[in-house]
């Protein structure tokens, strides 16, 4: 006796739906809590094969919890799913439970890596250091454009010197001082916070083997050693290191249809923060490093040849390639030999 199970996972309640021998036996729903779905699983489907879901904001969690209750949980690609549950004339929970479970029986589903509580610790630091970033840049940006409505203009400054000029300006201001400091003082908090989140992803950097080693990378920092690392987890999870940049998005997509024959964009699939910071990385490789190394020199020829930010999105997918096969082989980064391709 082998049972499917699709589940329809939101933040209250979760639709489930279990077929057997061809037919659906039962659905319903319970609270979104996977030892809840766990014991209503056990009794209306103690034959359980797979438990599929799709990828959602809750996905890491119902994964490992389903799995730990013994249950053979798999997480699907969620437009993958889309293309198969919009087939149904009805847009309902039910109905999408049903679908998932008719992509787990016959097997049409594209299974996604769950990653572990681990890795998403620390994806979760690096998340909330950007967000505290951008959040810190929002406040200074606000506070100069604030300021400039009066006369007062805030010279180009960064951390304190920004901090005394804006008190500086402000002194003896009265009304617009007292409207001004408390961005300020949140400006200050922030940053501050960000600050420490940053010591802490250093110090995860350099109790990391892993880590050491993506640093020596020219362009790469402790920022993108983490996020690589822990976005990888097993260098084993790919077959070679050319899927990588395929699997973050900087491969370009290709459109046939009859005669008809062309390339696009890339991609953009993926990690779109681990992308963008490739992408930074592949520009401080051609902008600031002063090593020379057969990576910087490809790239300043292809710069030539192609343009700055088509060159940047070469050297990007080049870092990708090289940044795995180090974690597969062990091996740091050699400045004179030939870039992996």
């Amino acid at each position: 006796m082998c049972d499917y199970i699709g589940l329809d996972v939101s933040l209250k309640e979760t639709a489930i739906s279990v077929r057997r021998d061809g037919r659906r036996v039962w659905r319903g729903k319970c609270p979104s809590d996977p030892g809840a779905i766990a014991s209503v699983l056990r009794r209306r489907a103690p034959g359980a094969k797979r438990v599929v879901f799709e990828t959602g904001p809750l996905s890491v969690w119902f994964f490992h919890a389903l799995s730990a209750e013994g249950l053979p949980a798999i997480c699907i690609d969620a437009r993958h799913a889309k293309a198969a549950l919009d087939m149904a004339p009805n847009k309902t929970d039910a109905n999408d439970a049903d679908g998932l479970f008719h992509l787990a029986e016959i097997g049409f589903y594209r299974e996604v890596r769950v990653k572990g509580y681990d890795s998403m610790l620390v994806r979760t630091l690096v998340a909330a250091r950007r967000r505290l970033v951008r959040v810190s840049t929002e406040l200074s940006n606000q506070i100069r454009g604030l300021m400039k409505t009066f006369g007062l203009i805030v010279p180009s400054a960064k951390g304190g010197r920004f901090e005394t000029e804006v008190r500086r300006l402000l002194a003896g201001r009265g009304s617009v001082e007292y409207a001004l400091l408390p961005l300020l003082e949140a400006w200050i908090a922030v940053r501050g916070r960000a600050a420490e989140l940053g010591r802490q992803l250093l110090r995860v950097a350099r109790h990391s083997e892993a880590c050491q080693r993506l640093m020596s990378v020219p362009g790469v920092g402790a920022i993108t050693a983490t996020s690589f690392a822990t976005a990888i987890e097993d260098p084993e999870n790919f077959r070679n290191s050319r899927s990588v940049a395929a699997w973050i998005g900087l491969t370009t997509r290709r459109y046939q249809s009859g005669e008809v024959d062309h390339d696009g964009h890339i991609s953009r699939r993926g990690d779109a923060h681990l992308r963008g910071l490739l992408y930074e990385a592949a520009t401080v490789v051609r902008t600031r490093t002063t090593a020379d190394s057969a990576l910087r020199a490809w790239g300043l020829k292809l710069r030539k040849r192609i343009g700055f930010k088509r060159a940047a999105v070469a050297v990007a997918r080049k870092l990708a390639v090289i940044m795995h096969a180090m974690l597969k082989s062990g091996q740091s980064f050699q400045r004179q030999a030939e870039p992996m391709v």
